[in-house]
């Protein structure tokens, strides 16, 4: 295998990148000082012309955020290094001119038809090869092409917007992910990890157990692909790898930005749990509490049924994932539904709790995905505040309610702390020791399944958690009891602090 030498110095200099944006002194961030109320709006996709009244009307219902761009990479950058901020402006302006702030997403998920045509190896390859142009989250996010156009479009708008009274902060990415890559580029790149961590291939072959099978390694350059690996210990490194690989390109995503946005403006992410019909679990392609040490406060994206079927243990848990993230620190809901797929319309009463909820959790703003019905595209039947007639609705109505609300009462609970005496132990790498071999034979049973099981568990007996991971920073001995589920696989010195703590008095299940 044959590593590409311009994807090998590209994660060198995203390593670099990475300490660059953990550790370089940072401008303090000027968060939330009450609860904000918003909606992701695109003028781009609105078939008429109609940001005023838009603007209009979510002032009228106590909306005080947006996010805008980070979808709309091909209408703000039609042609490469040719620009268009017209959207970007008509909305500014008539947010700014409703007292509505505005936080700017950089559109990197979903890449423009010229840059697919322009330079095909952008398409991520994975297991059943690769990608074809169309969908969202269909680039290999290590390629230097890729790279190249996204620092360009991402300098170009925050140096655009960044004086704009009303733009408070960024999104960096979307649900960010390495996207299933197993290309030739990313397989050489986890070879050369390898190498760091086993100088001798006779370490590697006894750590991995590479003798079963024949799959015993003599030679670097014998190193096959992961594609078909029969062995789970290497499978789950390269999944590790993979993580690894979304760390860092979020690191230097929040690096650029962050070397031109205003001081004070602030930058996190929307990242999403596993999804099984609706969030649901830890994500196994990424990891959140080392991906989130990059932004100033942590973001998350939490859908759940509703009607008959919301019990709140789906927005307790993804809180509890979001605050975990930056260790105890508040965060932002980035997406939720207001009112989703059909069934999920909320029955009267259930927007407002759902709303509350979260804000329990420790969150600091409520954002629904998305203001109105989009008119085309896959998400056509994915229904918003308001829906394609653009008209006021029950659930706008009840919007209205929740902003009132919240102007009243925004100031008094924003940065609400938990301090909780229970915590429940999670983590990336067990979950992929535990998924790799599930304990029942249809394999419907994984970490996730048993994680909830447990968490719901506890919810129903009104039973509040933190979650940590073996990232976190927060003293085990701050807890009085610590739930280990489904520790299938975890290092030595996980092992010997979570001994430590039980060995010093704490309850360790």
């Amino acid at each position: 295998m044959i590593a590409s030498k311009r994807f090998l110095g590209l994660v060198g200099k995203i390593a670099l990148l990475t300490v660059v944006g953990l550790h370089a002194s940072r401008a303090i961030a000027q968060l939330p000082d009450t609860i904000l109320f918003g909606v992701a709006y695109y003028d781009e996709y609105t078939p008429v012309d109609r940001v005023e009244e838009d603007a209009r009307m979510m002032k009228a219902a106590g909306i005080t955020v947006v996010r805008i761009a980070e979808s709309t990479w091909g209408t703000l950058e039609p042609q490469p290094g040719v620009f268009d901020f017209s959207h970007i402006d008509r909305t500014l302006a008539a947010m700014q001119r409703n007292g509505i702030k505005v936080i700017v997403g950089t559109p990197t998920y979903a890449i423009p038809t010229w840059l697919a045509r322009q330079d095909p190896e952008i398409l991520v390859v994975r297991r059943e090869g690769q990608a074809h142009y169309g969908p969202r989250q269909n680039m290999d996010i290590t390629n230097p092409e890729f790279r190249r156009a996204a620092e360009r479009v991402i300098v170009a708008l925050v140096d655009h917007v960044k004086d704009n009274p009303a733009v408070i902060g960024y999104q960096v990415d979307n649900e960010t992910k390495a996207y299933g890559n197993t290309g030739a580029n990313v397989q050489a790149a986890f070879v050369k990890e390898m190498q760091r961590k086993f100088p001798s291939l006779d370490g590697l072959n006894h750590a991995f157990g590479l003798d079963y099978w024949s799959n015993r390694i003599n030679r670097w350059e014998d190193f096959p692909s992961v594609d078909a690996s029969i062995n789970a210990s290497l499978s789950n490194a390269f999944s590790e790898f993979q993580r690894g690989l979304v760390t860092e390109y979020l690191a230097w995503q929040a690096g650029l930005v962050r070397a031109h946005y205003r001081p004070g403006q602030f930058i996190t992410q929307n990242f999403d749990l596993s999804w099984q019909g609706y969030s649901y679990g830890v994500q196994p392609e990424v990891n959140h509490w080392e991906a989130a040490k990059a932004l100033d406060v942590a973001g998350i994206d939490i859908y759940y049924p509703s009607q008959d079927k919301l019990t709140g243990a789906g927005i307790a848990f993804g809180g509890d994932v979001a605050r975990s993230m930056k260790n105890g620190k508040n965060f932002l809901l980035m997406e939720t539904e207001a009112q989703g797929f059909p069934n999920w319309t909320p029955y009267p009463g259930q927007l407002r709790l759902q709303a509350f909820s979260h804000i329990a959790s420790g969150d600091n703003m409520v954002e629904y995905w998305h203001w109105a019905t989009t008119a085309n595209g896959i998400e056509t039947y994915w229904r918003g505040v308001l829906t394609q007639d653009y008209q006021p609705n029950p659930t706008y109505d009840e919007a209205k309610t929740i902003g009132a609300d919240l102007q009243r009462l925004g100031s008094k609970l924003v940065n609400m702390k938990k301090h909780n005496q229970v915590a429940v132990y999670v983590s990336n790498t067990a979950l992929d020791g535990f998924d790799a071999f599930r304990i029942n034979t249809d394999g419907g049973i994984g970490y996730n399944q048993v994680l909830r099981s447990l968490y719901d568990a506890l919810y129903r007996m009104n039973v509040e958690v933190d979650l940590i991971s073996p990232s976190s920073t927060v003293p085990l001995s701050d807890y009085k009891l610590i739930l280990v589920p489904a520790l299938y696989s975890a290092s030595d010195d996980e092992i010997t602090k979570l001994n430590a703590y039980a060995k010093a008095g704490g309850h360790l299940i």
